[in-house]
Order: structure tokens, then C-alpha cells, then sequence
């Protein structure tokens, strides 16, 4: 750096003193610095010069590269309308694990011209404190060769999954820009988003990409990349599910050249201001779990909802079920596990859970405010992966020698505003309500839950972070993790004494809250196999089906200043613009969430925190149908007729009545391979319920859906098969007189459907 006179604010509103960049603490008050690196997106050779202030704040690092001097003020966000680019970095949020995230807009004035120039957060950087250096982390071409053969493929693996939401967004072709893909330990990480030409970037190029990789590739995977590589090009592998399944088997045999060995702890406090625990762990609090020798490591963290009502008795009630169905699932030989299906019965044993605790509440009679529940994060290591299941605002961090990454978004309002691309996440987590909560476990049926399952795969020593928001609130784990638990992965401390020093900056710097916490070392060791792994390229694929129960509407409202949390209807802010409706469809579970009356409002006396990751909604109950000639939702196909049996909110006044009709257009595999789910389009049929459905917030007294034979705004209804089947939706027999027309043909799809992410 080269300005020695720029200063640090400290981010204490009530000290904003001018410490020096070297500082890791305010020399007035103690309060930790963060160091916000930004990266700008500038259509020029650079921003500025090294060692310039812009706009009295962002101090010129690199070319690129600013720190904000004044971390404690909200940096400037335009109307999200205003810059188009915007909204396909709000929709990734779920993705923030390896895209990046916009931290605000510097507004720059050169004589008669004015730039706006995007702020992205947390780029991947190498910085070295004590020489003040920062630099670029290296582009996945230059890292590859140096990289084991693990790493080689979790890279590849990663840059699959993110192919078909990429493409949904119109970016896909910052995965095949090397000057964009970065990489920072074992993730992927994207500098910034390229938008697409006006011809969309398809599979053959990225196997195209991929064959410059094959000289570089380790011996034991080098043939299986230039197969897979080729089999791209030549269209043998067409799709990335079909893809995924095949680096899943590559990792697989990889994998038995890793030997993990893994320890957990638990820690859960009452706090200082509480007068009883409502939180809940497992193992049990201060219990030390090893694997080997145990066969299985499992840990839970749940935070309960219902203060003297019930909020202990939901949470330990989820962590019994949750236990005992997990119990059955690691019996299965890792061989034998297939990571879809274990995903799912992992979500399986959070809606079992989510049943017992809302039929114990409908037992008691408990209705409205009196309802308990709980959220959930949970983490079970299998193997060379990581599967995290969550519901609510408890947290997941993965912390390793290169950063500490949140890899749960929180079920909150704030987050739902980025997703939908209504706000910059930074702007709102300051709105009221930002803290309400979309969804826990307790609030009704399992059929309106959504939890949220990913897995992540590890070629490196780690630490998982579970945490209630006793600790998660004020970004503590932020300001912490480098100093309490980085030191565990250097063997300078151990995991027990991490979580008591946890523990007390969470009652110290917090206090308002119960803190529950669980800490899993993974660690690992790895050989290069002398084998060279073969890849199996399947002649066909074919995405599972699924079966959920039909989705009934539950209109309870919950709501208590003398609870914890509250459930609160779903009131849209007076700012908010309105969406078109293709954006809306695919994220119809978040705004349904709160049609159906989930939210639940977190009552504190203060709050604050910060995003990230959430993975698309998996299914569950994978099921055969035993009849192929039988006309279901199982073998749903383009030409048939389908009829709603309950009514289907599509958000923004919009909705599909009871008995309406749809005419298959299209199905296709879900742009999230792991999901194993389909989507299907639609287009509305004539029928005299749709030409009557209107909505009461709409002033003309307008239907909420096209009730004529011509597709919708969109051209087409798009849902997921599982939301169909969660909805109610009933396919009429082919003997059924239908009031769908022939005569127009649906419009053809020209692209993929956008990305659906669950809350």
C-alpha cells in the first residue's frame, strides 16, 4: 500500500476512531477491524491508481482491488432496477460459496461523466498481513497442475453444479473465462460474472475448456478427464446431471485413498439474561465424539422457538427423532450410499421430526402464539463428504487455512429479498422484519417445509461450525474465527477448549441469548492412488422421481412480543418492485412459505447478520411406477392435462385457483442436478374457475391468471414435479373430457427455466 497516511475506521458506531491498516483491534476501544477487500468491475486498465482514496473511503489497493476504509457505513446502492447486473449476482446468493456477492456501488464523477462502478465482496485474494501485500488468487489453469487429484476433480465436480444456474441467469460463461475462475484452497471461487452473448454457451464448449486441462490432470485421473472432457464435446454426456453422477463415481474411488479421522463437540449455554435453555445439541453438551472409534459422527444444533411454552421440549424433541433416523441411514455401507437418495432421507428425517413436534402442538390444543418449534442445522460426515442439512437461522461455517465461509443462508426475510432480486443483502438486513424468519420446524405440516440439504466434498483439514445465533448475531464468528478457531487446524489448541472460548464470546460480546455450538475436525490423509480410475459414461440418464404428499394450505398466524420468536403473515414492503412473473414461479416456495403464514419473527433486542449459502431443494421418497401405462405425476408426460386441487399462489397477486387446468408443454430435468427433480411447463387451459379467480389486493378485480387458451405473460407456467405433487394436482385419464384446446400450439421453449433455490 502505498498511502500511509489512510487510516481504518473502527466500525463501533459509538467510536469510529482512525486507527492504522496494520491494526487487527480499535486502539480506543478494542472493537475487532475487519478488513473489507473489494473487487471492482470496471470497464478500463483499473479503477485507479494504488494508494488513491475514492469517494473519502475506498483506498486503492490494486488495479482492481479497494478496502473500504469506513467499514461500520453502509456502502451506496442505487435502485436494483437501475443496474440490470445487479439482479443476476442477488439471484446466485445461494451460490455465494463460489460467486461472489455485491457489497455496494462507488459513484464516481469525471468532469460532466459519471461511473458507477459494482463493489463485489470478498474476492479471492492471497493477503499478507504483516507485509501489507495482496494479491490475486490463481485462476483455475495455473493451480491445476500442483493440485492432487482430489482436488482436481472437486473442482470440476464444483464447476458442474454450478453449470445450469449459471446458464439459468444468462453468466454461464464465466465458468469457461480462465481470468475469471479462481480458485482459493479446494473452492471454486468466481473473480466476477460474465454475461452471455447473444448465443448461449452449451456442454460441448465446456468440454472444450476441460480438454486443455487433460496434459496437467494427475496420472491416476488424466484418461478419466480427457473421457469425460471428450464425451462432452461429442454430446455423449448431455447433460449435468448425467455429469455430476459421473465425477460423483470418480470422487468415489478416489476417495478410498482418503482416511478421515474426525472429532466433534458440543456446547450449550443458558446466557446471561435468560432464565432457562431453550437450545439443544448432540451429541450431548461437553460430550467429545471420535470417529474412529465410533462408526458414525453426527452433530445437531437446534435453537428453540416457544420460550416457557415449549421451545426446549421442540428442541429436544427434534434432536431425538433426528437421531434415531439418522441411526438407520449409517448403517448402509458407503459403497452402497447414493448421495441423492441420502440427501433426501436426510431432508426425510427433518419433516419426521417437523411432524412429531406440530402433532404435539396439535395435541395440546397449542394454536397461534402458542405453538413451539425450533430451527435446525445439522452435519454428517460420510467419507470424503461433508452433508449439512439446516431450517431457520441456525448457522453452518466451514472454516479452512484459506477463510472462513458461511454455508448456510439463513430462512429469513432479508434473504428472501436478495433472492427474489428485490435488495443488496447489506441494505436488507436493515429493513423491518429483515430478521423474520420464512420457515421452522413445528410451524405445520412437513409438506409446507423446505429444508435445505447440500454436501460438500473435503481434500483438506477443515472445521465445521455449528451455531445457534446466540453466537452467529453481531457477525461474532466473522470477527472471531481467525484468532479461536484457526489455530485448531495448526494443532496449537484443541476442539474442547475452542468451544468453551466460544462459549464466552458469545455470552460477553452477545449476552442475549441462549448459544448453542458444535465444532467437527475433519482431518485427512491422502495418498496419490497408483491406479488409474476409469469413467463410465452411462448410454442414457434419467432423472428420479418423486413422490411427496399432496401440500395443503395452513393459514395459522402466530405472533408474541414475549416469545423469542413469532410467526408473522407475509407483508410485502411499500418499497419493493414488482417482478415478472418467470422470476417469481421458480421461487414459488419462498413466497408460498409465507402465503401459507410461516413466517416467524426473531424478537430481539437487537439483531444483525450476515448471509450465504443455501443448496436447491432436494426431494424425497424416491418411488417406481409400478403401472408405466397409468397415467400419474410418476410418468407425467407433454400432451396431458393436469388439474389443480388446491389452490397454487404464484406470488404478486397471481395465482392458479382450485380445478384449473394446465396442458403439459415440456419436461426436463431440474437445472439442479443433485436434486433429482423435474421441471415441468405449463400453459393455463380455459375453464370457467380460472376466468372467475381474482384476488382481492388486485383494485380492477383482474383475474390473477390468463383464463384463455393463450400461454401466460411468460409463455409458460414452470414448476418443479414435487411442487406439483406437494400442491395437489391430479392428472386427468385420458377417457376425461378436458376443456383444453389442440388447435394452439404451445410456444417452444428457447431456454432453460431459471434456477429454483429453496428458502
Amino acid at each position: 500500500m502505498e498511502n500511509d497516511a489512510a487510516t481504518l475506521y473502527c466500525p463501533n458506531e459509538n467510536c469510529q476512531a482512525a486507527n492504522p491498516l496494520t491494526h487487527k483491534f480499535c486502539q480506543r476501544c478494542s472493537t475487532p477491524l475487519p478488513k473489507n477487500y473489494l473487487w471492482a468491475v470496471v470497464d478500463g486498465p483499473s479503477v485507479g491508481s494504488p494508494g488513491e482514496i475514492l469517494a473519502d473511503r475506498y483506498l486503492v489497493i490494486d488495479k482492481f482491488v479497494l478496502l473500504d476504509t469506513k467499514p461500520g457505513l453502509l456502502a451506496l446502492t442505487p435502485e436494483v432496477d437501475h443496474l440490470q447486473p445487479l439482479k443476476a449476482y442477488l439471484r446466485l446468493i445461494p451460490y455465494r460459496l463460489n460467486v461472489p456477492q455485491v457489497y455496494g456501488v462507488l459513484f464516481l464523477a469525471d468532469g460532466s461523466s459519471h461511473r458507477e462502478i459494482l463493489l463485489l465482496e470478498k474476492p479471492p485474494l492471497l493477503v499478507d498481513e504483516k507485509i501489507q501485500q495482496v494479491r490475486l488468487g490463481n485462476d483455475l489453469t495455473t493451480a491445476w497442475r500442483d493440485a492432487t487429484s482430489m482436488r482436481q476433480l472437486n473442482w470440476l465436480w464444483q464447476i458442474a453444479h454450478l453449470w445450469q444456474p449459471l446458464a439459468s441467469e444468462g453468466v454461464v460463461s464465466s465458468l469457461l473465462d480462465s481470468d475469471v475462475l479462481r480458485v482459493e484452497g479446494s473452492l471454486v471461487r468466481l473473480l466476477e460474472l460474465r454475461f452471455d452473448a447473444a448465443t448461449l454457451p452449451e456442454l460441448p464448449q465446456l468440454g472444450q475448456f476441460w480438454q486443455q486441462l487433460v496434459s496437467g490432470a494427475k496420472p491416476a485421473i488424466g484418461e478419466f478427464v480427457e473421457h469425460i472432457s471428450l464425451s462432452l464435446v461429442q454430446g455423449k454426456i448431455n447433460s449435468t446431471d448425467q455429469l455430476i453422477a459421473v465425477l460423483d463415481q470418480g470422487l468415489a474411488q478416489l476417495g478410498r485413498s482418503q482416511t478421515p479421522t474426525i472429532k466433534i463437540i458440543t456446547k450449550t449455554d443458558t446466557g446471561p439474561s435468560r432464565q432457562r435453555n431453550e437450545d439443544a445439541c448432540s451429541p450431548p453438551s461437553g460430550t467429545l465424539v471420535s470417529k474412529p472409534p465410533q462408526s458414525t459422527a453426527l452433530a445437531i444444533v437446534c435453537d428453540g422457538i416457544g420460550g416457557h411454552e415449549g421451545g426446549n421440549v421442540a428442541s429436544n424433541l427434534a434432536i431425538e427423532t433426528i437421531q434415531q433416523q439418522v441411526q438407520q441411514l449409517t448403517k448402509v455401507p458407503y459403497d452402497h450410499i447414493d448421495p441423492s437418495l441420502l440427501l433426501n432421507d436426510l431432508e426425510k428425517a427433518v419433516a419426521i421430526a417437523n411432524d412429531k413436534i406440530s402433532q404435539r402442538n396439535d395435541g395440546e390444543n397449542r394454536q397461534g402464539r402458542q405453538r413451539m418449534g425450533t430451527t435446525l442445522v445439522m452435519a454428517l460426515p460420510v467419507a470424503h463428504e461433508m452433508y449439512i442439512t439446516h431450517v431457520g437461522d441456525s448457522r453452518a461455517y466451514w472454516i479452512t487455512r484459506h477463510g472462513c465461509y458461511q454455508v448456510t443462508l439463513d430462512d429469513d426475510v432479508a434473504s428472501r429479498e436478495v433472492r427474489l432480486g428485490y435488495a443488496i443483502y447489506r441494505e436488507a438486513v436493515q429493513q423491518s422484519a429483515a430478521g423474520s424468519l420464512v420457515q421452522a420446524l413445528g410451524m405445520g405440516p412437513s409438506t409446507s417445509l423446505h429444508p435445505t440439504s447440500a454436501r460438500f466434498m473435503l481434500d483438506e483439514d477443515a472445521v465445521f461450525l455449528l451455531t445457534s445465533d446466540g453466537l452467529s448475531d453481531f457477525d461474532r464468528v466473522e470477527e472471531y474465527w481467525e484468532t479461536e478457531i484457526l489455530p485448531i487446524l495448526a494443532g496449537e489448541t484443541n476442539i474442547t477448549n475452542v468451544a468453551d472460548r466460544l462459549i464466552e464470546i458469545a455470552n460477553a460480546k452477545n449476552g442475549h441469548d441462549n448459544v448453542t455450538i458444535a465444532l467437527v475436525h475433519y482431518q485427512v490423509q491422502y495418498w496419490e492412488p497408483e491406479i488409474t480410475i476409469k469413467a463410465v459414461i452411462p448410454e442414457s440418464y434419467s432423472a428420479k422421481t418423486v413422490d411427496l404428499a399432496s401440500r395443503k394450505p395452513d393459514a395459522t398466524l402466530l405472533g408474541s412480543p414475549n416469545h423469542k420468536t413469532q410467526v408473522i403473515p407475509d407483508t410485502e414492503s411499500a418499497r419493493t418492485p414488482s417482478l415478472p412473473l418467470q422470476w417469481i414461479v421458480p421461487l414459488i416456495f419462498v413466497v408460498a412459505a409465507g402465503s401459507l403464514g410461516l413466517f416467524v419473527k426473531q424478537l430481539r433486542s437487537q439483531s444483525g447478520r450476515s448471509p450465504i449459502f443455501s443448496n436447491p431443494l432436494q426431494t424425497q421418497n424416491p418411488t417406481i411406477e409400478a403401472t408405466p401405462a397409468a397415467r400419474s405425476l410418476a410418468n407425467l408426460s407433454p400432451g396431458w392435462v393436469i388439474q389443480t386441487n388446491n389452490q397454487i399462489s404464484l406470488g404478486k397477486n397471481q395465482s392458479l385457483p382450485p380445478r384449473a387446468f394446465l396442458e403439459v408443454i415440456n419436461i426436463k430435468p431440474n437445472s439442479q442436478p443433485a436434486s433429482g427433480d423435474l421441471l415441468v411447463s405449463m400453459r393455463v387451459c380455459p375453464n370457467k374457475s380460472t376466468q372467475t379467480s381474482a384476488n382481492t389486493n388486485n383494485p380492477a378485480g383482474t383475474s390473477s391468471v390468463s383464463s384463455n387458451s393463450k400461454p401466460l405473460p411468460q409463455e409458460k407456467t414452470v414448476l418443479l414435479l414435487s411442487q406439483l405433487k406437494r400442491f395437489g394436482v391430479s392428472v386427468l385419464q385420458s377417457d376425461v373430457k378436458s376443456p383444453c384446446t389442440t388447435d394452439t400450439q404451445p410456444p417452444a421453449i428457447q431456454s432453460p427455466a431459471p434456477d429454483t433455490s429453496p428458502t
